[in-house]
């Protein structure tokens, strides 16, 4: 398991999210450089998003979730093409940043 993983649980069928894209971006003064992208596994997993035994630099980064392509796939309509969560990395602690998912709404956390 890498520093920073995620997962996706699909609220709306009580699953996870399978093959969602993400795009990892680090923000350097007011841009976003794009670090990694992946792909959720059939647990609704990431859990190497930057590699094994990459530590991310102290600052602030974004992950984008495709949920639109994901929602697409099911014929489902949503009202979030995509969801990006923006958050600080100030250790070389373990992050996990999960999102709960429905096609109207979504939350997330800071999880273990």
């Amino acid at each position: 398991m890498g520093q920073l993983t995620t997962h996706i649980l699909d609220t709306t069928k009580g699953r996870p999210a399978a093959d969602v894209y993400i795009t990892l971006y680090q923000q350097k003064g007011n841009d976003w450089i794009e670090l990694a992208q992946g792909v959720t596994n059939s647990d609704g997993r990431i859990p190497n998003l930057l590699g094994h035994d990459n530590i991310m630099e102290y600052g602030t980064y974004k992950m984008k979730f495709d949920t639109k392509a994901y929602f697409d796939k099911q014929s489902v309509q949503t009202f979030y093409p995509f969801v990006e969560i923006i958050f600080n990395i100030n250790s070389s602690d373990h992050y996990h940043v999960p999102l709960l998912l429905n096609p109207f709404g979504y939350s997330t956390y800071r999880g273990s």
